[in-house]
């Protein structure tokens, strides 16, 4: 009983494993697509094109591209005759602390600047409150929308509302609160500030600010000839001869989920791995315990032949308790994974469905795994010689 329950241990460990964790990066693919396809098919993002290594007489020489300046940005927004949404912003800050009264934020919220037209080209709603006046925008106003999870830390049972919050060394008036979305893989969707743009260039300027422009088509077919268009429109701005290469580099809103989902591969291979080997171990140790088993009934086997029981009838006992063994051992397992993929889902914000599809591999796995295990012992024990068992001490 010892050997069989912690080999049933064994293989439940192999398949939460496997099913668990292959389940809960169905959920992390599902949560990305979410978050991602919040901000539309429809859009693409210009910035500043990273750090690139060239070689050189000189060897490796790291080939810094400069940053698209406010006037650059907006320029191109002014030229960008196109049916489309255009929005300027750029990063304040990625450690920010914000305060109201006592109560204040750990420092890691995130601080934009940006304009009238930000919340909407980047998937953002309102859950109260109202988004920047153009006014505001073009007057540096100190007012601030929050996301949910600051609004949350600074106003527990507060209105949120026209209260006055400090975020560095300035004050500023609260006019909006964001929806809920979701902090994935990183990215603290909650945990935002936004101002407006000029007040950010006012009070949060430095040296190597850059800024990025935001494009959302007004339908999804057009998104490939506003590209076209937005590159053809940048080069002029950036000043760039018909044979220099672009100094910076445009980003479809969907791209960078299909990057990190494409990424999840390696883990569900490590994840497979793993469970195979477990697996593995576990199918060992079942046939070790049937052997064992074997030998310890050996009377048992002469008795039952003794009384009529033939081959057949001796070797499908041994082959169906190993894979009932392996059986138990799944269901265990099974219900272990869900809970992971529950948990999972549950602490990213994202739904859960109860993964049939890899339920049914992982029970399909035991049985033949205990198919396996099962039958050298079951043929073994098929062919004792019923003298000889019952004599056996």
């Amino acid at each position: 009983m010892l050997r069989a329950v912690l080999t049933m241990l064994i293989i439940a460990l192999g398949i939460t494993a496997l099913v668990g964790i292959l389940a809960s990066i169905d959920v992390i693919k599902g949560s990305l697509n979410s978050n991602f396809s919040s901000m539309g098919a429809n859009s693409f993002t210009i910035r500043n094109r990273e750090t690139t290594v060239r070689i050189g007489r000189g060897g490796k020489q790291p080939r810094k591209h400069r940053s698209i300046t406010y006037q650059e940005a907006m320029n191109f927004k002014d030229e960008f005759d196109f049916p489309a949404m255009v929005s300027v912003s750029t990063v304040a800050s990625f450690g920010a602390t914000v305060k109201f009264q006592s109560e204040k934020t750990n420092p890691n919220i995130q601080v934009f600047g940006s304009d009238e037209n930000y919340l909407e080209v980047s998937g953002y709603k309102l859950s109260k409150g109202r988004n920047f006046a153009p006014a505001e925008v073009t007057g540096g106003d100190n007012v601030a929308i929050l996301g949910k999870d600051i609004a949350v830390t600074l106003f527990p049972k507060r209105d949120p509302i026209n209260k006055e919050i400090t975020v560095g060394n300035g004050k500023y008036r609260v006019i909006g609160v964001l929806e809920a979305k979701g902090n994935t893989m990183g990215f603290g969707g909650d945990k935002v500030v936004i101002l407006t743009i000029e007040n950010v260039r006012q009070y949060f300027s430095r040296p190597d600010i850059t800024y990025t422009i935001n494009v959302m088509s007004d339908h999804p077919s057009l998104i490939e000839p506003a590209i076209g268009e937005a590159v053809g429109i940048f080069r002029i701005v950036r000043g760039l001869s018909p044979t220099a290469e672009d100094n910076f580099e445009i980003t479809k809103s969907d791209s960078i989920a299909t990057s990190l989902i494409d990424n999840l591969r390696y883990v569900t291979l490590g994840a497979t791995l793993i469970g195979i080997i477990t697996l593995l171990g576990a199918a060992i140790g079942l046939m070790n315990i049937m052997l064992v088993s074997v030998t310890e009934r050996t009377k048992e086997i002469g008795t039952r032949k003794a009384l009529g029981a033939t081959r057949a009838d001796i070797r499908n006992q041994f082959l169906t308790e190993a894979i009932v063994i392996c059986q138990i051992g799944g269901i265990v397992g099974v219900i272990l994974a869900v809970i992971l993929g529950a948990f999972i889902s549950m602490s990213m914000g994202g739904s859960f469905m109860i993964p049939w599809a890899w339920i049914g591999l992982g029970l399909a796995i035991c049985f033949v795994v205990g198919l396996i295990s099962g039958l050298y012992p079951a043929v073994k024990a098929s062919k004792l010689d019923p003298i000889e068992a019952l004599r056996y001490e």
